[in-house]
């Protein structure tokens, strides 16, 4: 008598999913470039940019602490998914395996915004470089960070390098070096 082979299903609480997409910019102690900064990212997530400050004075750039520097956006859902795809076309779908961490997150930079595709250059803006985080998680990470009853993620709740590698390759054909 044969048995049926059986389906292996993969658990849904250690399937991988994005968090979340942080888009940050960078410009130093110029207002003005600031405002532009804040301008572009407005237009390519659709959301307001949050403005950061220095958390303490380097003389060397010119910069004193609690000075607005820098602008960011966190993108979530949706949103998150399609920019990141846009970002990755931007360099090429290539990440280096360096740019991962132990906990499944992973960054990298974009010279120009001008590399995104569908960007147009405005000479009243001018060109950014940009940073994006993305964070990955799996379904139950909740508890970590929930007001009531926390509790501490167990190890198979945790994002690991090579998971996240696995990911991002299966999900955006993308190509780690």
């Amino acid at each position: 008598m044969t048995e049926a082979p059986q389906v292996v299903e993969k658990n849904l609480m250690e399937q991988v999913k994005i968090d979340k997409v942080i888009v940050h910019i960078c410009v130093g102690g110029n207002w003005e470039r600031l405002q532009k900064a804040v301008r572009l990212l407005e237009q390519l997530t659709g959301q307001k940019p949050v403005i950061r400050k220095a958390k303490k004075t380097i003389k060397a750039f010119g910069i004193s602490r609690k000075q607005p520097i820098s602008a960011m956006v966190t993108l979530r859902k949706e949103r998150a998914i399609n920019f990141l795809r846009k970002a990755l076309e931007a360099i090429d779908n290539k990440i280096k395996a360096s740019s991962f961490d132990e906990h499944g997150n992973f960054a990298f930079g974009i010279k120009e915004h001008l590399a995104i595709p569908g960007v147009k250059y405005d000479p009243e803006i001018g060109i950014f470089g940009m940073d994006i985080i993305v964070s990955l998680c799996k379904p139950g990470v909740r508890v970590k960070y929930r007001r009531y009853n926390r509790t501490k993620v167990g190890k198979r709740g945790r994002v690991t390098k090579e998971e996240a590698i696995n990911f991002i390759k299966e999900m955006f054909n993308v190509e780690v070096v």
